[in-house]
């Protein structure tokens, strides 16, 4: 195997939870309430449980290919050609989401942190530190997840609970007043955003020192990262409405402002600076992992690290490029980008499940016959 490092399983569920967490802390609250409006808390939960649902085929599909990526299991189950085909478009989704991510991370420091600084130098810092990180491999990664976790939570219920007096039950109300469907079209964003792209995972899931806790572990950290994500949306409809959270690109940055506790301690928006900086750095971090080990595995390469450093520098030129604009990039994120995540986060694993469970089957029913 390339690689020799392992983490364990509360590892695995503090990464599944950062991951899942992701860039959804700010920009979730947004595009789910522009289609559920003030039900979006209702289209949280639903999504919620159809992300659990994936995340129960992702484990089982590990559990089918035992000690496998998931670019060996495609080549496995398709053949060299084949195979190399359908591995190259789901690395090519692995750099995708890495890409979109960076891009996500320039707009926010330059627009409202850093404004006026250059995006390729906030990248170019960022991807430093990540090539640092793949260098080091899964391990460190993992073991940086557990020092991360910590003060997550930490600035998180601080944040919620400074929050609670400029809450408004008022503002969830009426419910369903446009009926369902509106609240299922805002369940699709935040499964496909926030629970479909665990399926990174799969690539790592072979390094797990405990194999029998994979799907405990698996479904604990998308449960624990969902909570997080419901909690941030409801708490943005309470404060800021359906509207203004609607209107707004960061909600969950523009509520950090509005905290004001005995006049002295308020505009505390870096808290939530920080926490979107450590959720993002281990979703880009692992799916950047994820393409940099897929690639080396499909080129039969003796070290994955060597693919770092330049894939690292077309993470930093691709990103500027990759929407002229915010406005731009969102119109993808919300009407294309659900179809491209479903097809690599459902369609292809549950194929590849299938045949799994099919050849299991086929091989017992030969033996027995034997």
């Amino acid at each position: 195997m390339l690689e020799k490092g392992k983490i364990s399983a509360r590892q695995l569920t503090i990464l599944v939870m950062l991951l899942t967490i992701g860039d959804s802390i700010l920009i979730i609250p947004s595009s789910t309430t522009a289609y559920a409006r003030q039900n979006a808390w209702i289209s949280t939960l639903i999504g919620m449980v159809a992300g659990l649902l994936a995340v129960y085929m992702y484990s089982k599909f590990a559990k089918s290919y035992p000690n496998l990526t998931l670019i060996q299991v495609i080549q496995k189950a398709f053949g060299k050609w084949i195979g190399t085909i359908i591995s190259l478009t789901f690395l090519i989704y692995f750099l995708m989401v890495s890409v979109g991510s960076m891009r996500e991370i320039g707009d926010f420091v330059t627009s409202e942190m850093l404004p006026g600084t250059p995006i390729p130098a906030t990248l170019i810092l960022f991807i430093l530190i990540m090539i640092m990180a793949i260098r080091l491999g899964i391990e460190v990664i993992g073991r940086a997840s557990e020092l991360f976790i910590p003060m997550f939570i930490v600035l998180f219920l601080i944040q919620t609970i400074a929050i609670i007096p400029q809450m408004e039950i008022v503002r969830i109300l009426p419910v369903l007043e446009d009926g369902i469907k509106p609240v299922l079209r805002g369940a699709i964003s935040i499964t496909t955003y926030t629970f479909l792209e665990t399926v990174v995972f799969l690539m790592i899931l072979p390094y797990v020192n405990q194999q029998k806790m994979i799907t405990k572990s698996f479904l604990l950290g998308t449960l624990l990262g969902g909570i997080v994500i419901f909690i941030t949306l409801t708490v943005s409809i309470l404060v800021l409405g359906p509207d203004l959270t609607t209107r707004d690109i960061y909600p969950s940055y523009n509520i950090a402002r509005r905290i004001s506790v005995g006049g002295f301690f308020e505009r505390v928006e870096a808290m939530i600076a920080l926490q979107w900086m450590l959720t993002l750095f281990i979703k880009v971090t692992l799916y950047f992992y994820a393409f940099v080990l897929g690639l080396s595995q499909l080129l039969k390469l003796k070290d994955y690290r060597v693919l770092s450093l330049p894939t690292g520098m077309i993470l930093v030129a691709l990103a500027p490029i990759i929407a002229p604009n915010f406005t731009y990039y969102n119109a993808i994120f919300d009407n294309y980008w659900v179809y491209y995540v479903i097809t690599f986060g459902i369609f292809v694993p549950f194929v590849l499940l299938s045949m799994g469970i099919f050849r299991r089957a086929l091989s017992k029913n030969l033996t027995s016959r034997n």
